[in-house]
């Protein structure tokens, strides 16, 4: 083959005499300089064919995916950096707002006001925590689980704060469209209740969840959950599982049943709506689902579930009238006057009989109970004392739980012909006696008529059938002669606090006074003329060390009304139970007296009767000041007084009034041999205890009455 021809196809380059490796040495079009149009140009990927393209693109999606998701996750880590750093600063934030928590301390139990009555029973227990503490060791086991079971299944997996909790109670409320369940656990509901209130807000709800991990931290679950069931609320004034055991069911929390257990564990969602004693179905539809819930966290079997829902035995405390209450707000009212401010429990020893409260709060709320509707008679209030004072029973209203509004000590009411006792004693004390004769006759004062109830007229009457019968003509006479400002001096040297107006109208018992106070006042009748101030309270002592903080003084009665005024006055009123307005009234073996009351169109019904041993007033009305239908004082409240008083005296040795009028002057006890211990009443010597004057329609003018009429009309017109 010669030097210089070609093989076909093959280019041959010179190789200028180098080695091997060094001249088969090439440049690649991209290794050479040039201007991008020498450059070759890439050819466009082929349409089909090849599966080249399809890989190179789902490589780069697959690329873009990942970035999302780095992406993603990175700005989530951010927020959720930022998120942490926003709760810690919050809760640093509610956390300044807290007492440091180094010093916080479970607070010590508010101080109790143990109200017992005078044979040392117990009437009332007062205070924000009313119940007494008990070990948890010491509850049948039950009872502790039916509030785990209800409240917070989780209490003793958690820290404190349930996440899972709250995040269940928040779908179960999104599917409810509103507040259907709560997430708070009972460490946070112990927290709100030892040192929060219980405003509904955001701040409030951070501090909860503060205190209840420092509660965790500091305390058992043992510690937390007996805390717990020694505060928290169950209606009706009841703090802790022993005071609403007692309260509900009688008997205290280590005694009850699994349906009671049930039924205290049900009233924590709403006390005051679930109490068993107002709403026992209520009640009794929440225990069941208390006792589901038990069964289904497996704290009891089937079998125990199904027994207690289907068989229920429980006995719920009659709620009753709760009048005690009344007594035990007057206290309230008067301990700041005797020992100041209470840091510390108590006990109150008062002069209130068991027994006479018992008697006094059925007389009324049976007679009103019966005869309500027929009088239009809504309420009724009753005050019994003895002739020194002491309160043994009291009644301000016939249901404290629909009202506690004391009618007894609080209300105001005009007494009508029950003051008028004070008229006759200033005319007695002037100088007139039970036998002393004045005109029953119409009278006009200026354009005033007083009229009699009847609107029949006696003539001339003794002054003992003028207030027995309650003539209010003669009262009237009688105020107008001694004089409406010496009236009024009468009343309030006896007891009577309330403003009085001076005019002619007083003796009709137009000014208000309290039931309380109108007691009082009579009560120097029932003494022999001495002064004294309404009271319950005995002593006060501490209720740990029994330290003496109050006595009431024994000091002597002021006497206010000379001994043979009081003979008069008891003679007057003695007759109103045997022939006058009080007729009704019946105390076989007793001495008795006093005088009724009815104020203008029936507005209000009173009597106040008393023996030497009992004074009691019996007031009956309209909280409305609505006339009653002719409900009249010798009517209902004769009525419930005459059951009182029988039931309260009952087994008690008779006892005479103070004096006795005889007639001309003389006293029983000075007409008869000292030791005589029969004291029968006599009426004035002219005049029949029974004998009553015949009334007379026929009108006679004022300056045709003989005596004193005619002297009443020069002096009021001059004549």
């Amino acid at each position: 083959m010669a030097w210089g021809k070609k093989k076909a196809g093959v280019k041959r380059e010179p190789k200028f005499g180098l080695p091997e490796a060094l001249a088969n040495l090439r440049l690649s079009p991209d290794d050479r300089v040039g201007t991008a149009e020498d450059k070759p140009k890439k050819k466009p990927a082929a349409k089909s064919g090849g599966g080249g393209g399809a890989r190179k693109s789902r490589s780069k999606s697959r690329g873009g995916l990942r970035g999302l998701i780095t992406k993603t996750f990175y700005w989530s880590a951010v927020l959720c950096i930022w998120g942490v750093l926003a709760v810690v600063g919050v809760m640093v934030f509610v956390g300044t707002q807290l007492p440091p928590i180094q010093s916080l301390e479970i607070p010590k139990r508010p101080p109790t006001i143990t109200i017992v009555a005078a044979d040392g029973s117990q009437l009332a227990v007062r205070g924000e925590q009313a119940g007494t503490n008990v070990a948890l060791k010491d509850l049948p086991p039950y009872l502790p689980k039916a509030f785990i079971a209800i409240e917070d299944r989780r209490f003793y997996q958690h820290f404190g704060v349930d996440p899972i909790g709250i995040a269940r109670a928040a779908v179960a409320n999104i599917l409810h469209r509103g507040v259907s369940q709560g997430g708070s656990t009972l460490t946070q509901q112990l927290a709100k209740n030892l040192f929060l209130t219980q405003d509904r807000t955001l701040t409030r709800k951070l501090q909860e969840v503060e205190l209840a991990l420092w509660l965790e931290r500091k305390h058992s679950k043992a510690e937390i959950l007996e805390l717990y069931l020694n505060r928290v609320y169950f209606g009706s004034g009841a703090y802790g599982v022993e005071a609403a055991a007692q309260k509900y069911f009688g008997k205290s929390a280590k005694d009850v049943t699994l349906v009671e257990a049930a039924m205290l564990a049900g009233l924590v969602k709403s006390p005051s709506r679930l109490a068993p004693n107002r709403n026992p179905e209520g009640a009794e539809k929440r225990a069941q689902t208390v006792l589901a819930a038990m069964n289904d966290a497996g704290f009891i079997t089937d079998k125990q579930a199904q027994a207690a829902i289907a068989h229920p035995v429980y006995t719920v405390k009659p709620n009753g009238a709760g009048t005690v209450n009344y007594v035990a707000d007057w206290v309230g009212e008067v301990l700041d006057d005797l020992v100041g401010q209470i840091d510390q429990s108590i006990i109150v020893e008062t002069s209130i009989d068991p027994k006479m409260q018992s008697e006094a709060e059925a007389a009324i709320i049976d007679e009103l109970a019966a005869k309500s509707v027929k009088f239009k008679v809504s309420q009724g209030a009753l005050v019994a004392m003895t002739p020194d004072g002491a309160v043994k029973a009291m009644i301000g209203g016939r249901n404290y739980a629909e009202s506690q509004f004391n009618r007894a000590v609080t209300a105001k009411r005009q007494p009508g012909s029950a003051f008028k006792p004070f008229v006759y004693l200033t005319a007695i004390e002037s100088g007139l006696t039970p036998d002393t004769i004045r005109q029953d006759a119409p009278l006009d004062i200026k354009g005033w008529k007083p009229e009699n109830y009847s609107r029949e007229y006696f003539g001339a009457v003794t002054l003992t059938q003028a207030l027995s019968m309650s003539l209010n003509t003669v009262a009237v006479r009688l105020g107008l002669e001694v004089g409406p400002k010496a009236v009024v001096r009468t009343a309030h040297r006896l007891g009577i606090a309330s403003k009085l107006d001076a005019n002619p109208s007083i003796a009709l018992g137009t000014s208000e006074v309290s039931v309380t106070e109108l007691v009082g006042a009579y009560a120097p009748f029932a003494n022999g003329g001495l002064l004294v101030s309404p009271h319950v309270v005995n002593r006060i002592r501490t209720a740990q060390g029994n330290k003496i903080l109050y006595t009431r003084p024994s000091e002597p009665l002021d006497r206010v009304v000379d001994p043979r005024a009081v003979a008069m006055m008891n003679t007057m009123m003695e007759e109103t139970l045997r022939s006058g307005t009080a007729h009704k009234a019946s105390l076989p073996g007793w001495m008795a007296a006093g005088k009724t009351g009815t104020s203008q169109d029936f507005r209000d019904a009173w009597f106040i009767g008393y023996t030497s041993t009992l004074v009691t007033g019996v007031w009956l009305g309209n909280d409305d000041n609505s006339p009653t239908k002719k409900a009249t004082g010798g009517g209902l409240p004769v009525e419930v007084w005459t059951r009182f008083m029988r039931a309260a005296l009952q087994g008690d040795t008779p006892q005479p009034l103070p004096g006795g009028y005889v007639g001309g002057g003389a006293t029983i006890a000075e007409a008869r041999p000292r030791g005589d211990a029969t004291v029968v009443n006599v009426a004035p010597a002219n005049v029949a205890p029974s004998a009553r004057p015949q009334p007379t329609r026929t009108a006679v003018r004022p300056e045709a009455a003989a005596g004193i009429d005619g002297w009443l009309m020069d002096r009021l017109f001059g004549r």
